[in-house]
């Protein structure tokens, strides 16, 4: 299940923290995501996926390249399983994955 994906009531889940500093999902989008197998910059964290059963984040969603310069939508998006994240710094995201393994068509 995606966060975007409750509008108006994202607000209020907007406000949870995702990890032990606290951090918000505000707070993440705003960081580069840069996988660290290759040193390759991915773009920005735009969504959550998250069990809503027990509400744990499984992924991390980073929009892929544009088509036709953006206005036809994305090619792909990748989607960055929780678990291959190596470190979440003041302005990086740092991953550890197969790129392929990680597109999803958009």
């Amino acid at each position: 299940m995606r966060l975007h994906h409750f509008g108006v009531a994202a607000y209020f889940i907007y406000n949870i923290s995702i990890g032990g500093g606290g951090m918000r999902l505000c707070e993440l989008e705003d960081k580069e995501v840069v996988n660290v197998v290759d040193g390759r910059t991915l773009g920005n964290v735009v969504d959550l996926e998250f069990d809503p059963q027990c509400g744990q984040i499984e992924a991390i969603v980073v929009p892929g390249p544009g088509k036709c310069f953006g206005l036809f939508g994305r090619e792909y998006e990748l989607v960055i399983p929780w678990k291959c994240i190596c470190k979440i710094g003041p302005d990086t995201v740092l991953v550890q994955i197969d790129i392929d393994k990680c597109k999803r068509k958009g």
